[in-house]
């Protein structure tokens, strides 16, 4: 005994990956077997309460109910329901219909993607290859050549003042309450005002190189050897509407960062990329986030909020996740924020109505669940034991944070049915939430402040079909003309 006891002390504080994987493992049969147990007791309980009494649903097919007791071996072979075992079709009786209503709460355990399953595949394989974007913006260097770029003084004097205005709001109160914002928070939004209205440029149509006169659209063309080697997978090619000049301007969707900061021009793609690599030289946790229906922006997160902000540098938009749906009229199925430390499916955050939601085809979910555990393990193979506990907590928090949006989205959409009914339900509270973390009723904005889309000309807005309230000639006051 005293060997035995002196052993474990010993291995006590050896916590290796073979450990951590023995350890998932055994929680995920216990969890396997709970559920199950749980299952076969509930059908139990429903099926003597049925079998005692004596009601008209009983009379019509108490056969049907008394069956599996007199034949066990075919309740082995199908699974339990709320209403006891499989029903049957013995003596012309009227079946009950079953309702696995137990099933449908069984977790979903991540599970590769099949070898024959070729969509599933690919979709993995595109992920893969897309969370090495973050991955970028780690470069020293560049993020040296990044600093030497942004107005710090400017940014960092804005920052202070904000920060200084929002303490003397709380403290006004009397409450004890904290800022809205945090110092780092109030950084990231004057690096994201400077970047929109002084810095980077919306491209529709570039101009003319010689004139200067617009251009019309005339395809795409192949990279130059220069333009591939800074990530530009394709060109655009413009010609001059000048009859005079007849002038062709190429535009390259340049995805390299450093390049991008040569240029200063794009769309939300170059705009996303470049103002992700920013906020990482400021010192953010960045990630970068990728929409299936063709758009991308970014995501910074607060330390005083304790949660991850949504930012997109097109519109100048800071903490407004519903803007795409409520504000765009955007219908997005898969939104998935790469970073240093992994990728997390935040689908949720963004998409909080059933309408807004396209069909998620590209993979099942156990799958979907297995691809970002896979990017996160790949991601974190040399980070420390404490980093990594940091890390699960923190992805913890964030999924009661998306659990919670879909609770009240539920909710939401139950109050509705009912008569007399505002419809407007705010989501659950966080029952211990963090010291200055926020409920999820931070991000609510009313209807004016869903603004639509004010990047992007309006041929090409309702190309995406992302025109949403445009036609309600909303602008936002606080989208002021580039310098």
């Amino acid at each position: 005994m005293a060997g035995r006891s002196a052993g474990s002390g010993d291995d006590r504080g050896d916590y290796g990956e073979d450990w951590a994987r023995d350890l998932r493992i055994q929680f995920e049969q216990l969890l396997r077997t709970k559920r199950l147990t749980e299952i076969e007791q509930q059908s139990r309980s429903v099926r003597s309460r049925v079998d005692s009494s004596g009601g008209p649903r009983q009379h019509l097919s108490s056969s049907n109910l008394r069956a599996p007791s007199a034949a066990p071996s075919s309740s082995s072979s199908r699974p339990s329901s709320s209403y006891g075992q499989g029903h049957s079709h013995g003596h012309g009786s009227p079946a009950l219909p079953p309702s696995y209503s137990s099933l449908r709460n069984l977790p979903k355990i991540p599970t590769a993607p099949a070898p024959h399953d070729r969509d599933s595949q690919q979709f993995r394989s595109l992920l893969v290859s897309l969370s090495l974007t973050p991955t970028k913006y780690e470069n020293p260097g560049l993020l040296d050549e990044a600093l030497q770029v942004i107005p710090l003084d400017r940014i960092y004097s804005e920052a202070e003042e904000e920060s200084q205005v929002l303490e003397a709001q709380a403290a006004s109160m009397g409450d004890g309450r904290k800022p809205e914002w945090g110092y780092q928070d109030c950084v990231v939004r004057a690096l994201l005002r400077w970047f929109k209205r002084s810095f980077f440029t919306w491209v529709n149509n570039p101009a003319c190189p010689v004139c200067l006169s617009p251009t019309v659209a005339r395809g795409r063309t192949q990279p130059t050897p220069e333009e591939s080697a800074y990530g530009a997978l394709r060109v655009e090619l413009y010609e001059c509407s000048n009859q005079a000049c007849r002038a062709y301007e190429r535009f390259p969707r340049y995805s390299d960062v450093w390049r991008l900061l040569q240029t200063r021009r794009g769309r939300c793609g170059e705009w996303a990329n470049c103002f992700s690599m920013l906020c990482r030289a400021v010192g953010g946790r960045v990630r970068w986030v990728w929409n299936a229906e063709d758009h991308v922006w970014t995501e910074v997160y607060s330390e005083h909020k304790q949660r991850w902000i949504h930012v997109d540098a097109c519109e100048e938009a800071w903490d407004n996740p519903r803007l795409y749906t409520d504000g765009w009229g955007k219908q997005m199925s898969y939104c998935i924020a790469f970073s240093i430390d992994g990728a997390t499916d935040v689908t949720r955050r963004y998409v909080r109505k059933s309408e807004h939601a396209l069909e998620r085809n590209r993979c099942p979910e156990e799958v979907m669940l297995f691809i970002m555990q896979e990017i996160k393990n790949l991601r974190r193979a040399n980070v420390g034991k404490d980093e990594r506990f940091r890390l699960e907590k923190e992805d913890s928090r964030e999924d009661r944070e998306l659990r919670g949006y879909v609770v009240a989205s539920i909710t939401q959409a139950v109050t509705r049915m009912v008569p007399g009914s505002s419809g407007t339900v705010p989501p659950p509270a966080p029952r211990n939430p963090p010291s200055g973390s926020s409920s999820a009723t931070d991000d609510q904005k009313l209807p004016a402040e869903q603004p639509s889309r004010q990047s992007g000309n309006a041929e090409w807005v309702a190309a995406r079909g992302e025109a949403g309230r445009r036609n309600q000639q909303f602008r936002d006051p606080r989208d002021s003309p580039r310098q």
